[in-house]
């Protein structure tokens, strides 16, 4: 297994990539306050453990770990880089992330594991031209995560997640998702009974998924060079520091940790 002796020069500008179904972020990383996010998510230090926080537990200390969409964590990386990959619930569940680790175990809900073979994504962080063969990269690793836990999303609940954030007002070009009434309405449910299938099918209400994808937009729009008043303009944001407010909420750290001198 590749496992370089140290980390590489902290010179080196964090990674952003976001694919279909997929979102990576690779960098270095200090303390993140508690959050949760609307899809599974795996953390892995690609040098060193880092600490983690389920919920009001205690502190410890891993080198990877699979969280469930919904429920909060913190964690703290110590300024050496993590690797965090967000995957879309039509894509992989929390446990399909899981089959890329070793030596896991259960805690709060979460999968941890004290070892991790993810040499993909150390390689991913080192080249600083990752971004030309990323997207082949993550395919390959979601791809793996699939073969190894089959899941199969409610149709109507796929279809919903398809069409979020695809439409725009008759008055402005901000993108806007699809009312909870409107996708209801489209799946052929009531609005109550399509809320219960979509929370229990992704694990969060469609509204919070809404806005998760709407970041994940902005996200994009960024990686694409675009500055952040028009990446959050493009992505359906009022303004910057509406954007800045639900990055914090959605990450538990300001944008310019991340995004700044982000790789494009």
């Amino acid at each position: 297994m590749y496992e370089p002796a140290a980390a590489p020069s902290d010179s080196l500008k964090p990674l952003w990539h976001v694919g279909d179904g997929r979102m990576l972020f690779a960098g270095c990383l200090h303390r993140n306050a508690l959050h949760s996010h609307s899809v599974p998510v795996l953390l892995a230090g690609l040098y060193d453990d880092f600490r983690l926080k389920l919920r009001d537990d205690a502190w410890f200390s891993c080198r990877a770990a699979v969280i469930r969409a919904g429920d909060a964590y913190e964690f703290d990386a110590g300024g050496q880089p993590l690797a965090v990959v967000y995957v879309e619930p039509t894509e992989a569940p929390a446990e399909g992330l899981a089959a890329l680790l070793c030596e896991t175990r259960e805690e709060h809900g979460a999968l941890i594991g004290q070892q991790s073979d993810l040499a993909l994504l150390r390689a991913l962080y080192e080249d600083a031209a990752s971004l030309r063969w990323a997207d082949d990269a993550m395919a390959d690793l979601i791809g793996f995560s699939k073969a190894k836990v089959r899941q199969t999303i409610d149709y109507r609940v796929a279809s919903a997640i398809a069409t979020i954030g695809e439409s725009r007002t008759a008055e402005s070009d901000l993108v806007r998702s699809p009312t909870v009434v409107s996708a209801a309405r489209a799946a052929g449910l009531s609005t109550s009974r399509f809320q219960h299938l979509f929370k229990q099918e992704t694990g969060v209400p469609y509204r919070r998924y809404a806005a998760w994808a709407r970041m994940r937009a902005a996200v994009a729009e960024i990686v694409k060079g675009n500055n952040f008043t028009k990446a959050a303009h493009a992505a359906g944001f009022y303004d910057q520091p509406h954007f800045a407010h639900e990055f914090r909420r959605i990450f538990g750290a300001p944008a310019s940790r991340s995004l700044a001198g982000v790789r494009s």
